[in-house]
């Protein structure tokens, strides 16, 4: 075995700190707002009373939406931690206001921006929100299924679609991006590069999912508003949208054999609970609740998140992390009710995941606890869970053949400048499945994904959450031929490089400049060479991009 090159980056911000981390929550100082009903309102009562001084109406209501907006998806609506640790007033009393507004300007390694230093808030919100932490977190209200139903709109009948594609364009090469301060998605042609829709989507979008056929994109936003967007069109059109959470980052359809396109699941960050709705239509079926005590010490939760969601291939059922506490979810949807039919005990705070190369274990970021977890979904057994470093963040994974060591899939991480590649192959490989096989140290931390594709001599890294500026801007190809890093360089002049998908064909991959006026990079997969920049006004903070093709048939 290949000896592994570790690094020994700075260790994890220690709990009593105040880390505002973002999952996906950095945004540029004129962003779009989530609506004032997705914002908390009734104090909790189970809070201790801070000392300090009560805001004004005002200035609460005002910390409560910046919090919603940038803090809640690592620390969570209550402030008990995750991503982030435990910021309820009884640590941030300890603390104080001034040490508050020093880590809120400067930041810390790891992932923490400098809100200040990079202008994102101001130094009276920065106070502001020194106050904010002080005070009670304040408890969200439900979200019944009456109150989704009552959001549903059907703006195209499914009778007055068309029967077949429209456009003579190939839109299974079709991009989704996200233009997540703009809260719009555009749709562009991956052969010419232009921009073919634009679609009014909401709150900061943080993923698109497509239908098993790849005929409709599913956008899921901060606000928990899932938009379901019908490329057969001439021009992509919304048809319909529903607002099933108040705070929401995953969402998937039906794809096992029987079910394609009949049904859509969106899992909530808040409330706790799960909407299924028709695929065709959006129409809300049924909410169940997921709420459950830890896996390990059966604590009772107030809070816990429903994050990554995937589909097997095994039965008519979607595989739900469940993150607060620790278990993976089995959803069957071809039962009445839709209701989880099994809970496998894994790890705390599960965050991203996806596929193994098979499609048959379920690979999933416990991020908090420095692990990855291996979900067999065919038995809905966990296999085993390993350490891999300081917050690991894989997105949905990549995986492909290591010389040495077979299929393997691999993380970057938050909290330090490193990825970490394991066995991924039990059958053919099975001394090195699911063990650290390669560490391979990176320029800097702050990782949020990695990339590659079957016909790609590389695997793309980025680290838009590094504390250092210029690693913000860098990107780096890992060869996998050699086992080592071949290439890093700076991507962008300004904002951060972040997020990767490759084209159909597997030929192109795309770049974000993550940035008010932002940019897409296309680089020629094979020689690393860029070939050209997508530009316009309309590119406002362009994050996430998914291809319909790849994304339609689970291609990472």
């Amino acid at each position: 075995m290949k000896a592994r090159s570790g690094i020994g980056l700075a260790a994890c911000v220690a709990a009593a700190a105040l880390v505002l981390t973002v999952e996906g929550c950095t945004q540029s100082p004129d962003s779009t707002k989530a609506p004032a009903t997705s914002a908390p309102a009734t104090p909790a009562a189970s809070a201790p009373a801070a000392k300090v001084a009560a805001l004004s109406e005002q200035d609460f209501a005002q910390g409560k939406q910046i919090y919603f907006n940038r803090c809640a998806g690592c620390h969570g609506a209550l402030r008990k931690g995750a991503t982030g640790p435990n910021i309820e007033p009884k640590h941030t009393a300890e603390l104080g206001a001034a040490s508050i507004e020093s880590t809120l300007m400067k930041g810390l390694p790891g992932g923490m921006p400098a809100w200040g230093k990079e202008g994102l808030l101001s130094p009276q919100e920065i106070k502001l929100m020194a106050a904010y932490v002080l005070q009670p977190a304040p408890v969200p209200p439900p979200r019944p299924l009456e109150e989704i139903k009552a959001s549903w709109k059907l703006v195209v009948p499914v009778a007055s679609r068309p029967k077949v594609p429209e456009t003579k364009r190939d839109w299974q090469n079709y991009f989704g991006v996200i233009l997540r301060d703009a809260g719009k998605v555009a749709i562009i042609d991956g052969a010419s590069k232009e921009r073919v829709g634009l679609i009014d989507t909401g709150f900061a979008v943080h993923i698109l999912r497509s239908s098993s056929t790849g005929r409709y994109f599913y956008a899921i936003g901060r606000d928990g508003r899932v938009t379901m967007i019908d490329l057969w069109s001439e021009t992509p059109t919304l048809v319909a949208q529903v607002q099933g959470c108040s705070d929401a980052r995953s969402v998937d359809s039906s794809k096992y054999k029987g079910y394609e396109d009949k049904l859509v699941i969106e899992g909530c960050y808040w409330p706790n609970q799960y909407v299924v709705m028709d695929g065709q239509t959006l129409e809300p079926k049924v909410v169940v609740d997921v709420k459950t005590p830890t896996y390990d010490t059966n604590e009772e939760l107030q809070e816990d998140r429903v994050a990554s969601i995937v589909a097997s291939p095994f039965a008519p059922q979607w595989v739900v992390s469940l993150k607060e506490s620790g278990h993976v979810a089995i959803v069957d949807y071809s039962k009445p009710g839709f209701p989880i039919v099994a809970k496998i005990p894994a790890e705390r705070f599960l965050h991203d995941g996806g596929w193994d190369h098979t499609k048959r274990y379920f690979m999933v970021a416990a991020n908090t606890r420095k692990q990855m977890v291996i979900i067999d979904a065919k038995t809905q057994k966990m296999v085993t869970k390993f350490e891999t470093g300081v917050r690991p963040h894989p997105g949905r994974g990549a995986n492909w053949e290591d010389p040495e060591f077979g299929w393997v899939n691999g993380t970057v991480h938050i909290g330090e400048g490193k990825l970490v590649v394991y066995g991924a192959d039990p059958v053919k490989k099975p001394q090195y499945a699911w063990k650290v096989v390669r560490e391979v140290k990176l320029p800097g931390s702050g990782g949020l994904f990695i990339k590659t594709h079957d016909g790609s001599p590389w695997v793309w890294t980025d680290s838009p959450m590094s504390d250092d500026p210029k690693s913000t801007r860098q990107i780096c190809a890992y060869s996998k031929k050699k086992g080592e890093i071949e290439k890093c360089w700076p991507a962008a002049e300004r904002g951060r490089a972040v997020h990767f998908e490759y084209d159909k064909s597997g030929s192109e991959v795309w770049v974000s400049v993550w940035d008010k006026q932002g940019e897409l990079i296309v680089y020629n997969d094979k020689t690393l060479e860029e070939k050209t920049r997508i530009k316009g006004d309309w590119l406002v903070t362009p994050t996430g991009k998914f291809n319909v093709y790849n994304t339609a048939h689970d291609i990472y």
